[in-house]
């Protein structure tokens, strides 16, 4: 939590500093509209995760059942900790960063350095800097997350619809079906027989989930009415 309050502070230097703003560009004030949308997306997201999970029971006989293990504190700890990470990411890759980029350059060049920098960050995230096949498979996915991402805020000026697709994502996929870094969430693999799938079928199951999940909410945001960022007057 401490990093979160140092995180704010040192945004509300930036964009005081340089635009002469204060945190209110992050749109973080909620307001009935922000708060539809949070639960919107975040429920739109959570229901793209699942069908992750569908596709390998369904392909791959999985079988799934609660986490013996489970208590109100894992569950407590869970939440917290993709709270915290989510808002961690938001802050430095959809923050005042963002905002000071879309202002001096325009949406789409932002856009793209925000997504660029998403791709580059999980590298050193997922601990996979050297591999190099791992490395472009996960600067695609993630960067194309990003895409989506900086999108919402661009579009909207606020983080809500960034925050809810990134933790609706993390944490259905993350921790409810333990797939996170974090380990065994809700639900836990009780049953996966070894079986042999074609290339087809693998892609299926390892992408179509996120493609939905990009394709969706892009749909979503581009139905929003953007608000516009006035860049700076040239004197």
């Amino acid at each position: 939590m401490l990093g979160i309050i140092i995180q704010l502070a040192i945004s509300w230097l930036l964009v005081w500093l340089i635009e002469r703003k204060h945190l209110g560009v992050l749109g973080l004030m909620p307001t009935p509209r922000r708060l539809a949308d949070f639960g919107i997306f975040l429920i739109a997201t959570a229901l793209c995760a699942v069908l992750a999970i569908g596709l390998r029971m369904y392909f791959g006989s999985e079988q799934w059942g609660i986490n013996p293990a489970l208590t109100f504190n894992l569950v407590m700890q869970g939440l917290w900790w993709n709270i915290k990470s989510v808002l961690f990411e938001e802050l430095i890759f959809r923050g005042v960063l963002l905002y000071i980029l879309i202002k001096r350059l325009g949406s789409v060049p932002a856009i793209i350095i925000s997504a660029v920098a998403f791709g580059v960050y999980h590298w050193f995230s997922f601990g996979i800097l050297g591999s190099v096949p791992q490395m472009i498979v996960v600067f695609i996915t993630t960067g194309l997350m990003g895409v989506i991402l900086a999108y919402g805020y661009a579009k909207t000026l606020s983080l809500y619809i960034p925050i809810a697709i990134h933790l609706g994502w993390n944490l259905t996929h993350g921790f409810v079906f333990s797939q996170g870094p974090i380990g065994k969430g809700i639900f836990v693999v009780t049953h996966q027989p070894a079986i042999t799938v074609s290339w087809t079928i693998w892609f299926i199951v390892m992408y179509v989930p996120l493609i939905t999940t990009l394709a969706v909410n892009y749909w979503l945001i581009r139905k929003k009415k953007p608000i516009i960022v006035r860049k700076p007057a040239v004197r």
